[in-house]
This record gives structure tokens, C-alpha cells and sequence, in this order.
């Protein structure tokens, strides 16, 4: 079976739970929203460097990162996964150049 984005919500939502002296997930929740965000945000960057140089296996790792930090800034939040999968869906029932022109006129 394929490891998915479901499962390494489970595993964030375990670990937050975990001590922070173990757990690296816990130990970024402890330090807030600000920090999980300034971690996503870094590892964004990483990943389009990555992108940009032409590393395959750099930009995998990097990728990696951005998903974890983006579901540990979900969790310190509280927004399921579930709830960005929908707003996703929602979004597929139209063109991309459709869908950003109905949110610029709202």
C-alpha cells in the first residue's frame, strides 16, 4: 500500500502529542504558529532552489519537507487535511485561468 498525505497527517497528530525532547514535531508546535510558519516557508525556498538548480533527488527531499512543515502548519491550526483536499476538489471543477479570475472579482 502507498504511503499518502493521510497517513503523515496521522503521524504529525501523533507525534504533536509526543514530548517535545523526542519529537521534532512536537518540539515545533511548542514553539507556535510563527516558527512552523517561518520552517514552511524555508523549506518553500529550499524546494524551489531545487527546482531551479535541476537536482532531482535535492528537490525530493526538499518537496518531502515542504509536505511535512506544511502539515505540521495545518495541525498547529487546526485545519484538516481533509478541509484543504476539499478546497482543492472544489477547485478542479473549472480551468485554473477560470478559477483565479472569480476569486480576483470577489
Amino acid at each position: 500500500m502507498a504511503f499518502t498525505l493521510d497517513d503523515l497527517e496521522r503521524i504529525v497528530a501523533i507525534r504533536a502529542k509526543a514530548d517535545a525532547g523526542s519529537s521534532y514535531t512536537r518540539s515545533l508546535i511548542e514553539a507556535g504558529p510563527e516558527k512552523c510558519a517561518k520552517k514552511l516557508g524555508e523549506e518553500g525556498v529550499e524546494a524551489a532552489l531545487a527546482c531551479v538548480v535541476g537536482d532531482r533527488a535535492e528537490l525530493v527531499g526538499e518537496a518531502a519537507d515542504v509536505l511535512y512543515h506544511l502539515l505540521v502548519v495545518l495541525k498547529v491550526r487546526e485545519v484538516p487535511l481533509a478541509e484543504v483536499l476539499a478546497e482543492l476538489e472544489r477547485r478542479t471543477v473549472q480551468s485554473g485561468h477560470a478559477e483565479k479570475a472569480s476569486r480576483a472579482s470577489a
